[in-house]
């Protein structure tokens, strides 16, 4: 469990006595509280881990008679979401417009760019590693200097069989990018696949017509707002 493992026993966020003060005031029952305040006087430096079960196992023996179980539990479950969830720094995590919450903008701070990364491989990613904007036109700048205008092989000819049409190799292959825009690539690729899917699932069912009105209705507002900027 994350949770158990990341910040219990790892960050151990509540081992000193003023820090698990803060989780006593995160909790709903002042005679609980106090109960648990009590049992860690005894036993500085306890670890977060026991403090953690401690507030179950102080529940469970009638400590409060005005405890609310679910009161409790939900208590304990903001304490949960407080503690995992991922934060870069307060604004980031509470503006949905921040910068870098899109794929490819450039810090103007850093000058690095925020790239996509693979879930599965969080522990492998270096964040000081991502690339600045002055590193990649250095990167592009090498490769054209060892490579010149060279090409890379294409798709198929339209109806040529095996020939191949060559295509110029794009400068974010030149860089550190690639395997970040390739990442962000797989991944549109497979919610596309996935909508498509969906779309399919509907057309074969009752959810033809209301397939036509959605497609109706994206028309109306394609033609309504035909004259508005485009990028």
């Amino acid at each position: 469990d994350h949770f158990e493992y990341d910040i219990l026993e790892v960050q151990d966020p509540w081992r000193e006595p003023d820090r698990s003060e803060s989780l006593l005031q995160l909790l709903p029952d002042k005679t609980l509280n106090n109960s648990l305040r009590k049992k860690w006087d005894s036993s500085p430096l306890r670890p977060s881990s026991n403090k953690w079960a401690d507030i179950d196992a102080l529940a469970k023996t009638g400590a409060s008679r005005s405890l609310d179980p679910k009161a409790l539990l939900e208590a304990k479950q903001d304490v949960v979401l407080e503690y995992t969830y991922p934060r870069l720094d307060s604004e980031v995590s509470k503006k949905l417009i921040h910068l870098l919450k899109s794929p490819f903008v450039v810090h103007p701070g850093t000058g690095r760019v925020c790239v996509p990364i693979d879930p599965r491989q969080l522990d492998e990613f270096d964040p000081l590693s991502v690339p600045t904007v002055t590193e990649l036109l250095g990167e592009i700048d090498r490769w054209d200097a060892a490579h010149g205008k060279e090409e890379q092989p294409g798709g198929d000819v339209e109806g040529g069989g095996a020939e191949y049409m060559p295509r110029k190799v794009q400068d974010y292959e030149k860089t550190r990018l690639k395997p970040y825009v390739e990442l962000f690539k797989s991944f549109v690729m497979a919610l596309m696949k996935d909508e498509k899917d969906k779309s399919g699932r509907e057309g074969e069912g009752g959810g033809r017509d209301d397939h036509r009105a959605v497609k109706k209705e994206k028309e109306r507002e394609h033609a309504a707002g035909s004259d508005a900027m485009e990028f």
